[in-house]
């Protein structure tokens, strides 16, 4: 069976999207990154109702909520860019649910944006945006 394949039932064999794909090959390299920092990883993937928060990492004292973004080009735009004032305000909607149900409330945190930049010739350029936005923007 092929990695990147999934079942969709019995003997169905379905490529997977190659967004998705690029997504997480962008999520293993962002973790990579932020490990290397030193930041500890405390969540993948937390899902709620409108959407995702790709990581969740500790640094020092502050919990981070982690976007991040992959793209094969700068077609429609840098990847950091895509970032947009609906999709800031589902990860603020997100990390406030994340630290509700935890007990966190009063937890410093901040909103990182991890840009990653995949090469056609197999290299990849990552840029970490620290403190990316707020919750005031």
């Amino acid at each position: 069976m092929m990695r990147s394949s999934r079942e969709a039932g019995p003997g169905v064999l379905v490529q997977a999207d190659p967004r998705r794909r690029r997504g997480n090959l962008g999520e293993r390299m962002a973790e990579r990154h932020l490990r290397a920092t030193g930041m500890r990883i405390e969540a993948r993937g937390f899902r709620f109702r409108g959407g995702e928060i790709d990581l969740i990492a500790r640094d020092g004292d502050e919990l981070v909520f982690v976007e991040v973004k992959t793209r094969t080009s700068e077609d429609f735009g840098n990847p950091a860019e895509s970032v947009s004032r609906a999709k800031r305000r589902k990860l603020l909607q997100a990390a406030s649910l994340y630290l509700q149900s935890r007990g966190l409330m009063q937890q410093p945190c901040r909103f990182d944006v991890v840009a990653i930049r995949l090469e056609s010739d197999g290299g990849s350029k990552l840029e970490h945006l620290k403190d990316a936005f707020r919750s005031e923007d």
